[in-house]
């Protein structure tokens, strides 16, 4: 278990909680965190900074792909993926989770060109590994959402795609 004093700001009372909690859990205060679930955690005076870089980095040499060419964008515009496009691959197959949803659309039969854009995913992470997201104080709490999609986008049955995100006080939570 992880206390951390930045978690309330009465000091008294953060050492009343992590003395309770010890008598009932075996925990140990680990100071500021750095890593927690391949997330590295930076904390500044601009607020708390979480990326996976090293989790990125780590991933792309387990794969053989630390070297590649990095890509600008995680997958082609205005690409035009099909179930039907490519060879079958049975050497390998892509069951990684991706950035892309689009992508993961074509598990249950991954053709050449889906794995070609997998791998323009791994070539993006590679670009800018320390990417990652700031949360801030931004003096509201307002709840804002947004959403898009892109209207009967797919080549296969022509459904649509979409996608949102939701802010809580400027800071992006879903």
């Amino acid at each position: 278990m992880f206390i951390k004093r930045g978690a309330g700001n009465d000091v008294n009372e953060i050492h009343n909680l992590k003395s309770r909690l010890a008598q009932e859990f075996n925990i140990k205060d680990l100071g500021s965190m750095r890593y927690f679930l391949g997330m590295e955690v930076a904390r500044s005076d601009r607020g708390i900074f979480i990326s996976q870089r090293k989790y990125i980095l780590d991933f792309l040499e387990e794969i053989g792909m630390l070297g590649c060419r990095p890509a600008n964008s995680p997958i082609e515009a205005n690409h035009h993926l099909s179930g039907n496009m490519g060879e079958r691959t049975n050497k390998e197959r892509p069951d990684v989770t991706y950035a892309v949803g689009v992508v993961s659309q074509y598990m249950h039969d991954p053709r050449t060109s889906h794995l070609d854009a997998v791998y323009r995913i791994l070539r993006y992470l590679k670009s800018a590994p320390g990417k990652g997201i700031l949360f801030s104080n931004h003096d509201h709490l307002r709840l804002e959402a947004f959403t898009d999609a892109d209207w009967v986008g797919s080549v296969d049955d022509r459904r649509s795609t979409s996608g949102y995100c939701t802010f809580l006080g400027g800071n992006l939570i879903t």
